[in-house]
């Protein structure tokens, strides 16, 4: 016959409820220790409170987006042609040149005074 066995089947189906069952617990023992950290060290008087770099992110998040939606477009555009499936592509390159755009006049802003 050689369809799937129905054991297959249910071990095929059980592994990714495993797999979100266990990064769920990863992540909920993380969130818990970082937690308890925090906690402690505001405790001692140790805790210093990190600063969020936005330049740094807009400028990591812009090049990323940027080249992600560059490859998609190119290639949605040659697989699809014009259609509106190349707004897949379209949307993180927009996305990505104006986080761009924002890092630049940031900088800008902040070289000149």
């Amino acid at each position: 016959m050689g369809g799937i066995s129905s054991a297959a089947q249910i071990l095929i189906a059980i592994i990714p409820i495993a797999a979100i069952v266990m990064g769920s617990i990863v992540i909920f023992f993380y969130l818990l220790w970082n937690h308890r950290q925090k906690s402690l060290l505001i405790k001692a008087g140790q805790y210093k409170k990190e600063e969020f770099n936005l330049l740094s992110f807009s400028l990591l998040s812009g090049i990323l987006l940027t080249a992600v939606g560059s490859a998609l477009t190119v290639l949605l555009s040659i697989l699809e042609g014009a259609s509106y499936g190349l707004l897949g592509g379209i949307i993180p390159l927009s996305m990505g040149a104006g986080l761009t755009v924002h890092y630049v006049i940031k900088r800008r802003e902040k070289i000149n005074g």
